[in-house]
Order: C-alpha cells, then sequence, then structure tokens
C-alpha cells in the first residue's frame, strides 16, 4: 500500500476520533443555563420584548445544536396580551470549529413553524412599530467562561435566520366582528446577515383563498444603534392568484361574489415599521355574482369585467392605483384609485372617466333595475365611498351624456328612466292619435346630458335633459339613492305645448302635482295629472 494513502487513512481516522471525541464532551462543553440566560437577554435586548422559553436542550446530530423549547416573544401590552411570535421549538446551531477549539458560537438559527400575529390598532398603529423600541441599554462584554473548564457562548455572530413554514397572522383591534381577518401561511424565509445589511429572500401564501407571494432580493440596511423597526427596506414581491374571491369577500363582504386572478410585481421600499410597494397589478376575467329578486328567472346574474390594471402603490395604510383602468364590454373606466385602509375601507375615484358603456350590461341584464335604461354611457367626474355602505356614503361631482337609446325600466320615477316614462305619458295625453298601448313598448330617446353633485347618497342635478323626437324633459331636484326619496321639479316642452310639475315621495308611493300655470292647448290640467298617476301605478306594482 502506498506510503500516502496510508497517510490519509491516518489523518482521516485521527479527524473521526476527534470529531467522536467532541460530541461525546459537548454536554460538558456547553453551559447550557449560561446560553439560556445570554439567548434570552440578548433577544430582548434587541427586540425590546421579553423572550422566554421553558427549556433547553442539545442537539448532537447531525451537527450540534441548541434547542429552545416552547419559545415565545411577548407582546407590547399596547397591542393585547397574545405572544407577538410562538414557536415549539427554535434551534440554534453551534459552529463546529470553535466548538472544537473549546469555545461555543452560535450560528444559524432556524425557527421551525412559528406563528407571529401582526397587530392593528383602532388608530392605524401597527405593534411592529415598537419592535426594538423600549430596549434596555445593552450591557458590555459577553459571557465570559463558567468555572470547571466549560465553554461560554462567544459573540452573536448569526450568519443566517431561517423561517421553515410559517404564519403570520393579522388582527384589527378596534373595528369590530366584522373586521378583516388575513393571514400569510406556508411563509419559508431565509435572512442573511453581512455586516450592517440582512437580506432576505423567501415565498408564502396568502389567505383566506390561495394568492402566491415571492420574495427576492430582499435588503434590511441597519441604521447604527437605531432600532431595527427605522432600518430601511428594499425587495421585489411577485403576486401570483388564480381567485381572489375568497380575499375579496372579507374585505368586501360576500355579495356580490368577486372572483378572477391576479398577477403582478411590487417593488419594496420604506423601512421596516412602514414599508411601501409600488408596480403594476393586472387582474383578468373578473366576475361579480349575485342572486338577485328583481330579475326574472335566471335570477342568479353574473357581471363580467374583462381586465383591470393598477398601476399600484402602497404607502401610509393606503392603497393607490394611479391610474386603474377597466374594460368592460367594449366600455372603459379609467380613474386615479385611493383606498385608505387605517379605519375601515374608504375609496376615492378621483378624474373618473368612462367612455362608451353599455348600461344594458349592467343596468338591464345585471342589476335588473327598473329604472333601466339602455345607450353608451360617458361620464366625467369623481366618487368617494365607504365600502360597508356604498350607496349610503356615494358622493363626488360629475358630468354624464348617454346616447341614443331607450328607457326600458318598469318603475315609473326612477332618475334615469321612469322621469321620462312621465315626459312619455305627457305625450300620450297630448296626442289622442297615439295608441293605447305604445306606453308599455320602450320609450326611444335621442340623448339624456347633464350635470349632478351626490353626497352621501343624495344626488342632485339643475340641468339634466332628456331629448327624443316628441319632447324635451327637463330636470332639477334631489334623489336619494337608498331610500328612492325625490324632491324633483320636471318641465316638459311638447310641440303642443309646456307642462311643469313637481316630483316628490319615494318610488314605491310617487306623488305628482302638475302646476296650474303649465301652458297646454286643449288639455286640462287636472285630466293631464290623472293620466300619469294611472301611468305610474301600472309602473311600481
Amino acid at each position: 500500500m502506498p506510503r500516502w494513502v496510508m497517510w490519509l487513512l491516518g489523518v482521516v481516522s485521527a479527524l473521526v476520533i476527534v470529531g467522536i471525541a467532541a460530541v461525546a464532551a459537548l454536554p460538558y462543553l456547553v453551559d447550557t443555563p449560561r446560553i439560556q440566560a445570554y439567548i434570552s437577554t440578548t433577544a430582548t435586548q434587541t427586540l425590546g420584548r421579553p423572550v422566554r422559553f421553558s427549556a433547553v436542550s442539545l442537539r448532537v446530530l447531525p451537527l450540534p445544536a441548541v434547542q429552545l423549547h416552547d419559545l415565545e416573544v411577548a407582546e407590547d401590552p399596547r397591542f393585547g396580551t397574545t405572544p407577538f411570535l410562538k414557536l415549539d421549538v427554535g434551534r440554534v446551531r453551534l459552529r463546529l470549529l470553535p466548538l472544537l477549539a473549546g469555545r461555543v458560537e452560535l450560528g444559524d438559527i432556524v425557527l421551525r413553524k412559528p406563528t407571529v400575529t401582526i397587530v392593528q390598532a383602532a388608530d392605524g398603529r401597527l405593534n411592529v412599530s415598537t419592535l426594538g423600541t423600549t430596549a434596555e441599554p445593552r450591557p458590555g462584554g459577553r459571557p465570559g467562561r463558567s468555572t470547571g473548564g466549560s465553554g461560554a457562548a462567544g459573540a452573536v455572530a448569526v450568519a443566517r435566520v431561517v423561517v421553515d413554514d410559517g404564519t403570520i397572522v393579522y388582527l384589527a383591534r378596534g373595528k369590530g366582528q366584522g373586521a378583516p381577518q388575513y393571514r400569510l401561511s406556508d411563509v419559508d424565509l431565509t435572512l442573511t446577515g453581512s455586516g450592517t445589511q440582512i437580506a432576505f429572500r423567501g415565498d408564502a401564501r396568502l389567505q383566506p383563498g390561495d394568492v402566491r407571494l415571492g420574495l427576492s432580493d430582499g435588503v434590511v440596511a441597519l441604521a447604527g444603534a437605531r432600532p431595527l423597526t427605522e432600518a430601511s427596506l428594499r425587495g421585489r414581491v411577485t403576486i401570483d392568484g388564480k381567485d381572489i374571491g375568497p380575499l375579496a369577500a372579507v374585505a368586501l363582504g360576500p355579495v356580490p361574489e368577486l372572483h378572477g386572478g391576479v398577477r403582478g410585481a411590487l417593488a419594496l421600499g420604506g423601512t421596516v415599521a412602514a414599508p411601501t410597494a409600488g408596480g403594476e397589478i393586472t387582474m383578468s376575467d373578473l366576475t361579480a355574482t349575485q342572486d338577485n329578486p328583481r330579475c326574472p328567472a335566471p335570477r342568479r346574474r353574473t357581471l363580467t369585467v374583462s381586465t383591470v390594471k393598477l398601476d399600484l402603490g402602497w404607502q401610509d395604510q393606503r392603497l393607490a392605483g394611479k391610474p386603474a383602468t377597466a374594460t368592460l364590454a367594449g366600455g372603459t373606466v379609467t380613474t386615479q384609485l385611493t383606498v385608505t385602509l387605517d379605519r375601515g375601507v374608504r375609496v376615492q375615484m378621483a378624474d373618473l372617466v368612462i367612455a362608451k358603456l353599455p348600461l344594458e350590461k349592467v343596468l338591464v341584464d345585471y342589476l335588473c333595475q327598473g329604472y333601466a335604461i339602455t345607450g353608451p354611457l360617458d361620464l366625467a367626474g369623481g366618487l368617494r365611498f365607504d365600502a360597508h355602505d356604498v350607496l349610503g356614503t356615494l358622493s363626488g361631482p360629475g358630468r354624464l351624456q348617454i346616447g341614443s337609446g331607450r328607457v326600458v325600466g318598469p318603475q315609473a320615477l326612477a332618475l334615469f328612466g321612469s322621469v321620462m316614462r312621465v315626459g312619455g305619458a305627457v305625450s300620450a295625453i297630448l296626442s289622442a292619435d297615439v295608441p293605447s298601448g305604445a306606453l308599455d313598448s320602450p320609450l326611444e330617446f335621442d340623448s339624456i346630458t347633464g350635470s349632478y353633485t351626490l353626497s352621501n347618497g343624495v344626488a342632485t342635478t339643475r340641468d339634466l335633459l332628456y331629448t327624443s323626437r316628441a319632447m324635451k324633459v327637463a330636470i332639477a331636484g334631489d334623489y336619494a339613492l337608498v331610500s328612492g326619496r325625490m324632491n324633483l321639479d320636471m318641465d316638459v316642452s311638447h310641440s303642443r305645448g309646456e307642462l311643469k310639475a313637481r316630483l316628490t315621495g319615494t318610488a314605491a308611493s310617487p306623488s305628482i302635482a302638475v302646476s296650474p300655470a303649465s301652458l297646454l292647448k286643449d288639455v286640462d290640467p287636472q285630466k293631464a295629472q290623472k293620466g300619469i298617476q294611472d301611468l305610474l301605478k301600472r309602473f311600481t306594482r
């Protein structure tokens, strides 16, 4: 046998013997009580929260490690009593070469199935914003050697922290039982320390539902003696989900049912406590489905939006889509969208532009509204509302124009349909040669134009104008979207005269008063009023 082979076998044998001896001596080498105290004190000072664990044990194979049992990081009392972080076992690996030299140095930290609870207070603050801000001054030096020749822990030089199959739960305090509840599951995260930077990467699943999130190129730049929450942040998040339905149900409620896919990529910025994000999000084949008792069979109706694109930004509890665009049945909607999430969900749509939107797809096919009209809608304005009560909080100005279409709704006093039916009744009364059944068919018009102001669900207009070949109808007054209450002045101009009327009451119980000063040649105002009321009864049963 060659001599170099014999030397190699001798070296390998010696290393094996040294390794076996080191493993056998590990329980004597590591002062576990001192390690326990050191890890607890260091973590508490770093996080500014008490860190506790019930026991420390040693794991020899496959690599030496200290195991921390029943680990908990306490919550800031201002946010509750539930632990901020909790897991059954955390593992702190020990560096082998220093261990063989009689020193204990901590290596990678592995957290298996941790649960982290993110709490948002009623004022919008997050519990992570106080991490590291209450830490006491760190005592100098490092753990020394214990008596009896056993080693102690050296300075912490953690190269890597691994989170394996973690869970992050979001809780909103002070928002009632209907407050949104979300969680990140299957969290796999790797943090690597390098000088004054911490690099991170990983992936997770956003629930409810199944929206996959990917983290890459992440860096946390530590700011000297400042707390971790003030460290600057950068990175990239990818989003890929086949169906946003469950998430939408939590955020906006179960009706209507929203479904559709989502994809996008965001660039991270800001700080650990106040992160920002920006990028493009695309939702495809977005559908809204609901059961509507007003619809003839089938009563379950679906509205489909082909695409929704957001140039998205996130900062200070605000989600912005500037711009946000959507396409629906050949029409387009563009707006500068802002969603504020700090206290409920509030939506603002500035610079709202709707172009060539076919109203029949929304008002007739989907909503089955009694005041439905058809025709292409062009609108410019703005809207704002609270998600918990859209119609009751709807506010904002606007100007609309509806091209050639028809009034097809069965109720007579809705804003864009039944008022025009009243004009149709006057037309029938004035024109004795119009067949009696003509009023039961859709009423055609050339255009509807006007401006409006919405304030907490009440629409006010001064210049709404309905134009057809038979007449022009001018509308001015108020209409409440939720209750249907109205206070409207109507002026009908016809080739044979003019009629003025006041519309009050509600859509379910309308009231019309014809002005005695109205000029109608050869027509008794009482007869006109009775004809209109008869028509209203027909359409409000």
